[in-house]
């Protein structure tokens, strides 16, 4: 019997306010409606609060306002991507990036995407890299950086 490997997955693309990011589906734990996290004091302005989900106090993120850039005033539209985290550094297990709009499913191969060498991103960023896709050009977020920012800024409870 032969094993054959798809080069095709499943990615969820994330509105934010000027740009899009693309995450793998197997990484998305939950997408949900908005809530008003619970602030932290003296937390960065990109650390939105914590949230609570499934019984866990769930740290949530600008991803904007993570790159530098304005962090945008929660709308109709908003909601709260929920991850699953790729380490152990957050007590949660997960974490959240807010949205601008509904995320979407997409199918993702090589027919489809392809690198965007156009773009560039600081070492220190939580972007990995920007791709072309049909008639996108989505960001690749960092999901370790994201996490290990989380944790090394801020202290969220269980």
């Amino acid at each position: 019997m032969t094993e054959t490997v798809s080069e095709e997955f499943y990615g969820l693309l994330v509105p934010l306010a000027e740009q899009r990011l693309v995450v793998p589906r197997s990484c998305v734990a939950e997408v949900i409606a908005w809530q008003e996290p619970e602030p932290m004091a003296g937390a960065p302005s990109w650390y939105a609060g914590t949230i609570l989900w499934n019984g866990r106090s769930v740290p949530v993120v600008s991803f904007e306002g993570a790159q530098g850039q304005a962090i945008p005033q929660p709308g109709g539209r908003t909601r709260i991507v929920v991850l699953h985290c790729l380490g152990t550094r957050l007590q949660a297990g997960n974490f959240g990036i807010l949205t601008q709009g509904f995320p979407q499913l997409v199918r993702l191969n090589p027919d489809v995407v392809k690198s965007d060498p156009t773009r560039s991103f600081p070492d220190r960023s939580p972007v990995l890299c920007g791709i072309r896709m049909v008639n996108e050009a989505p960001l690749v977020p960092d999901l370790e950086y994201l996490e290990n920012l989380i944790a090394d800024e801020t202290s969220v409870a269980a």
